[in-house]
């Protein structure tokens, strides 16, 4: 039996991508912007020649190597483990029809959703498979399917089998029973159609993620992506995670130890990427991965919220832990929102947790949104207050959509008197779309302007970091302000004399924070 593994990242809607649109930092700056600069400047101003002074190492240098697809290493192993037959496929070849499909034929074909957000997307990877292999049946497992697979079976008769739940349980018994080897009745957590019609969906059974071996990669990998659980005991309305895997359940802080130094020995991993809704959670469990990974050695980053870091101990704790970088969702600055998401975190658990990391080594990367539902401008504003005179190193500033069509925030569409259009085009009882983008893009250009110590991270996450090779912490977000503030300049504030002199004046920062920004420069 051939088996096909469909899986990967899904489209990136246009709607959240950085709008680079007038600024230096496009691929292929036009003619008449870079003439305006060098006006301005009295010289030539190309990032894309800048250097890190004294040498011939590009100060914007795109990450080459990404790091392995987390749930399409987990499918990898299970379908390894259980001695199978099959050729994976990178889901992008869908989106972009840029990669050739796997020639032959597959008697089974499997498409990951873990990545796959609404029936659109849904559909078009479907009709991709159907056209290609119209024999093979057809296996959906993943975040989407999970929830949606009533829905899926009702429109998509195509699709023969869903697995929900955890795929090492289900997926090598199903391909068992395809064989001959075993009945469908007997195959944990499938979803079918009996021969009448109906759904068949037997309880959800769960593995022991302690017993469990943990996800093996081939080769040598910079990064390595890593799952501490499964689930989650929190319960935000923009957030699908728990529904899909109701059962929250981690790995040991001396299991997870024991997988980061085999990957740091076995793959080279010289980072491990943990993408756990939270990692810092349960309290002891962090506790002891705090006294535990300073022995380990491997440098990580990991997801977090704020009311668990609200000490300037545990920041010293975690920079002797090897930690590089935490993404905190600290999602608004207002009690309404914060209330209305359910996010379980209060404003001032925000703040102390902002506090608390200033002059730390360890990078926080905050999020923030605008326009969740019931919030209004009032409230947003402050969110927008905090970051232009509060906060301190990278955020971002999201604009709320209805991509996901799984988010419980649906369950409250009478509750914000909801009107959605389209995923970006929407109201509510306090706002509308098009107000939440124009506060988004206003507070993002007030904080270039008026914070020198927020960067707006969006544009960074494509490069190699830091910039500028052997700065510290601060010094390296410097220079990554100075950059966004010279690639935007002329966007945000014209060509004026001002503009001009602000032009120049940033240049010198540059040079002196360790940047060529000209040939002529040493």
């Amino acid at each position: 039996m051939r088996f096909l593994l469909v899986s990967g990242l899904g489209p990136s809607p246009s709607s959240v991508i950085y709008a680079l649109d007038g600024t230096l930092l496009l691929p292929d700056v036009p003619q008449d912007l870079s003439n305006t600069y060098a006006r301005l400047a009295g010289r030539p101003v190309d990032l894309w020649t800048f250097r890190v002074s004294g040498t011939d190492t590009p100060l914007l240098r795109y990450l080459s190597v990404e790091a392995p697809h987390l749930p399409t290493a987990a499918l990898r192993s299970i379908l390894e483990s259980a001695d199978v037959d099959y050729e994976w496929y990178n889901a992008q070849g869908v989106w972009q029809g840029h990669i050739a499909p796997p020639p032959g034929d597959f008697d089974v074909v499997g498409l990951s959703t873990t990545f796959i957000w609404d029936q659109y997307t849904l559909a078009k990877a479907i009709a991709w498979i159907t056209k290609r292999y119209p024999a093979a049946a057809v296996v959906l497992g993943g975040q989407y399917s999970n929830l949606k697979y009533q829905a899926i079976f009702a429109a998509h008769p195509e699709v023969d089998y869903v697995i929900r739940g955890d795929a090492e349980l289900g997926l090598p018994r199903l391909l068992q029973a395809l064989a001959g080897k075993a009945a469908l009745a007997d195959v944990p957590n499938l979803a079918w159609r009996a021969a009448d019609g109906a759904v068949l969906a037997p309880p959800i059974e769960y593995i022991d993620l302690e017993a469990h071996p943990s996800p093996s990669f081939r080769g040598t990998h910079w990064a390595v992506p890593y799952e501490s659980m499964r689930g989650c005991p929190f319960t935000c309305k923009f957030c699908s995670f728990p529904a899909a895997s109701p059962k929250w359940r981690y790995k040991s802080a001396e299991k997870i130890c024991r997988d980061w130094a085999h990957y740091a020995d076995k793959n080279e991993a010289t980072v491990i990427k943990a993408y756990d809704s939270t990692f810092t959670i349960p309290p002891t469990r962090f506790r002891e991965l705090l006294s535990r990974l300073p022995e380990v050695g491997v440098p990580w980053e990991a997801y977090s919220r704020a009311n668990t870091l609200g000490t300037r101990e545990v920041f010293q704790q975690l920079e002797a832990a090897h930690c590089q970088r935490l993404f905190v969702g600290f999602e608004a600055m207002n009690a309404t929102a914060l209330k209305n998401m359910v996010k379980g975190v209060t404003v001032e658990q925000n703040k102390r947790a902002v506090e608390a990391m200033r002059g730390s080594n360890v990078e926080i990367r905050g999020a923030f949104m605008v326009g969740y539902p019931g919030e209004t401008p009032a409230d947003f504003e402050l969110t927008r207050r905090f970051l232009l005179e509060d906060y301190t190193g990278p955020f971002g500033v999201h604009f709320f959509t209805f991509w996901d069509e799984t988010m419980p925030v649906w369950e409250d569409a009478a509750k914000y008197d909801l009107d959605v259009t389209s995923p970006i085009a929407w109201r509510h009882n306090g706002m509308d779309s098009k107000t939440a983008e124009r506060l988004r893009l206003e507070t993002l250009r007030d904080v270039r302007w008026g914070n020198d110590l927020a960067v707006h991270d969006s544009w960074t996450l494509s490069f190699a970091r830091p910039l500028v090779p052997g700065h510290s912490l601060a010094k390296s977000q410097r220079v990554e302000k100075r950059l966004e503030q010279l690639a935007f300049l002329v966007k945000d504030q014209g060509e004026g004399e001002a503009a001009a002199a602000r032009c120049r004046g940033i240049l010198t920062d540059l040079q002196q924070l360790g940047v060529q920004t000209s040939a002529e420069a040493g």
